[in-house]
């Protein structure tokens, strides 16, 4: 394993939290192994690892990006992360202006049915 990897899973943990991520490991198979590294060392060992921005920031960025190109299936798991990120309810509201701006109103229109859905099931009124 390299230290991107190690250092990709101990970022995936503390934004996704230990559960998910245990969730996430006993799933991987032969088919998606070499994919799964490739996310540890790729996505968690040099993207959100980087120290140049903030977890907050990176949290408001993934999110408008996963909106704006219409990768909503991956919205909720990210939203219930910004728990550990510090990315508040008023980030992701102007994270998701963004994308009503620059990437249309129904993407954002949508990102935002699924933050409320999300919210509502973590306890959360937004």
């Amino acid at each position: 394993m390299t230290n991107r990897h190690d250092e990709g899973m101990r970022v995936r943990r503390q934004v996704l939290g230990d559960a998910h991520v245990d969730r996430a490991e006993a799933g991987i198979t032969p088919l998606d192994a070499a994919f799964q590294r490739m996310i540890k060392e790729g996505a968690w060992g040099t993207v959100w690892a980087s120290d140049a921005i903030s977890l907050r920031e990176r949290s408001m960025l993934t999110l408008a990006l996963l909106a704006a190109t219409g990768n909503f299936e991956e919205i909720a798991m990210h939203i219930r992360a910004t728990v550990r990120t510090g990315a508040t309810l008023q980030d992701v509201a102007e994270a998701f202006q963004h994308v009503a701006v620059y990437a249309g109103v129904p993407r954002a229109n949508h990102a935002l049915k699924i933050a409320k859905e999300t919210y509502r099931e973590m306890g959360v009124e937004p």
